[in-house]
């Protein structure tokens, strides 16, 4: 890219330089507007006018206002501070300060730097890698991966669903609202000057999380238990979690708990049927007799995250998934291969569990 020769200040005077070089820049095609012009020049009133180092860096942070814009600054800044071949120098003359290099993303990576790279800042930088987490079994997971997964799952804040109330509220939208119509009439001296309205409030729906711990499930169980922690950290008073293996684990007092680390330690002291055998239909039964049908389960979103490996009759687990998809308003089944390539529910109970969840919709 061509930019045009820069013009040769008056002598003595450094600011009509500055201010052309934010000329060339403009015209180089960065959007260099007055207050970016006011906030270099204020930035270079507090630093050292006469230094190069301190100038790239000043014009650098004030007059760029995209990544695409640093080539062009940087060519900018060359064709205008470089001494010019008759001994006339706009600016005394330093090292330009090497460009920052980015820290390596995982501990061991790019290990082998050049030395001109090494003498410049380093910027700790760390990409994300959620995308990749989606597309890949989170039983294949290296231990750095499973580290980042843990800090995605701590910064989620998921959004809880929500049902309307029976309870009115004002609103500027609904039917209208007779009481309190009447009542502004009333202090107006009896005159009619806006129609108040009313509306139905909305409030939480619950939840309920059933996370299998059985052998077949351990890959996974650490990972669906702090999503759990998130999901019950949101919205405390709505959000009900179990365990599912041999029995049934109530763990919602554990996962309260603010720190993950300790509220999954003491879910695991809590759980004491981890990686063992996987009893579904039972468990199930146990759930709804016990919680289902006091309250729990009605008129919530359960999630159930299994494979669907059943040891015990699975008869059992169709009739128990039919009482529990009666109760609620929604059942979703969450089955960690169904994301593999080739997967089929070859499981019976599988097949039946899913049915009854897609048709479990109940206001």
């Amino acid at each position: 890219m061509t930019l045009p020769a820069p013009a040769a200040p008056p002598a003595g005077d450094p600011v009509p330089g500055l201010v052309g070089f934010t000329v060339v820049l403009r015209s180089a095609g960065l959007a260099v507007t007055t207050d970016r012009v006011a906030a270099f020049l204020t930035a270079l009133d507090a630093l050292d006018v006469t230094s190069r180092t301190q100038t790239y860096w000043a014009g650098r942070l004030t007059l760029c206002a995209d990544p695409d814009d640093l080539p062009r600054y940087d060519q900018a800044f060359d064709s205008w501070f470089t001494p010019a071949e008759g001994g006339r120098t706009r600016i005394t003359d330093e090292r330009r300060p090497p460009p920052p290099t980015l820290a390596a993303l995982v501990p061991g990576e790019d290990a082998e730097a050049d030395d001109e790279d090494e003498a410049g800042p380093q910027i700790q930088a760390r990409a994300s890698a959620t995308e990749v987490l989606r597309h890949r079994d989170l039983a294949e997971l290296t231990p750095v991966e499973r580290e980042h997964l843990r800090r995605l799952l701590a910064l989620l804040r998921p959004e809880p669903p929500v049902r309307r109330s029976r309870r009115l509220r004002p609103s500027r939208h609904g039917p209208a609202d007779p009481g309190r119509t009447l009542r502004a009439a009333l202090r107006n001296q009896g005159e009619l000057r806006e129609l108040r309205r009313r509306d139905r409030s909305v409030r939480p729906r619950k939840i309920v999380l059933l996370v299998d711990v059985s052998g077949s499930m351990e890959p996974y169980a650490d990972a669906l238990l702090r999503f759990a922690h998130a999901v019950v950290r949101r919205s405390p008073a709505a959000v009900e979690a179990f365990t599912l293996g041999t029995r049934l684990t109530r763990v919602t007092r554990e996962l309260r708990m603010r720190d993950p680390e300790r509220a999954l330690a003491a879910a695991g002291k809590a759980i004491p049927d981890w990686s063992g055998g996987t009893r579904l239909g039972e468990v199930l039964r146990a759930f709804v007799d016990r919680w289902g049908q006091r309250g729990a389960a009605r008129r919530a979103v359960v999630v159930i995250f299994s494979d669907g490996w059943e040891r015990g009759d699975t008869d059992v687990l169709r009739e128990q998934m039919g009482r529990l998809s009666r109760l609620a308003h929604r059942v979703v089944w969450v089955n960690p291969h169904a994301g593999k390539d080739g997967y089929l529910p070859v499981q019976r109970n599988s097949r039946r569990a899913a049915l009854l969840g897609r048709s479990a919709r109940r206001s």
